[in-house]
């Protein structure tokens, strides 16, 4: 089953190319209806247009508050027929105005295991904590900042000497590798929430590598 997906971006889209890349090899049974950023000089926009997918820019701070700008999201929104809204790096806090009509249908992904290290700088604040094992979370939106039901996360091992750029590099990559997937299974109906829980239907529970950085040593390594 393909699903109409719209994006709202803020910078890079790097998130984006992801998704993108994915739809095109197959990957990510979506068809991406439109891409909104609230800055005109969002990189995310240019990569939108040239993977020939309309785009709109919608300023917020041309509106007199919050639920104003949400309400113009919506409205672009349900215009493009979208069903499922990602956010790929889009540095606004939606309010009930938007999540409201969306509700249960609107997915992020953090650069962080949460719930620990919300908000910004989740990168640094993870070398700055100097955890050994950083990572990223796909999760779906509610009206509390990186806090709904969890879809999918994935680890990273941290060094001494990484600092936030580092860090952030590595678990980019990650991040590139979870959100389409996540966003496939969805498409696939195959994600339920009970409560705090996301059920993946027929997903796999065989353990991946078992990380411990530093990585463990015989005889504690088998």
């Amino acid at each position: 089953m393909t699903i109409a997906l719209g994006v709202l971006v803020s910078g890079s889209g790097s998130n984006l190319q992801a998704i993108l890349d994915r739809v095109a090899d197959g990957g990510l049974d979506a068809d991406i209806r439109i891409v909104i950023a609230n800055k005109p000089d969002a990189q995310g926009l240019e990569r939108a247009r040239k993977a020939g997918i309309a785009t709109a820019c919608v300023r917020h701070d041309e509106f007199p508050d919050r639920a104003a700008f949400d309400g113009e999201l919506v409205r672009l929104l349900r215009e493009a027929g979208v069903e499922l809204v990602a956010l790929a790096g889009f540095m606004r806090i939606l309010t009930p105005a938007f999540l409201t009509p969306f509700a249960g249908r609107v997915v992020n992904i953090h650069p962080a295991l949460l719930p620990a290290c919300p908000g910004l700088r989740a990168q640094g604040q993870q070398a700055d904590h100097g955890v050994r094992l950083a990572g990223c979370t796909v999760h779906f939106v509610d009206e509390q900042m990186d806090h709904g039901p969890i879809i999918i996360q994935a680890a990273v091992p941290a060094y001494p000497d990484d600092d936030e750029a580092t860090l952030g590099a590595r678990i980019l990559e990650m991040e590139h590798r979870i959100y389409p997937q996540a966003l496939h299974w969805i498409a696939q109906g195959r994600v339920r929430v009970e409560g705090r829980q996301v059920v993946v239907r027929d997903a796999s529970r065989t353990m991946g590598a078992l990380w411990a950085n530093p990585p463990l040593e015989a005889p504690f390594d088998s």
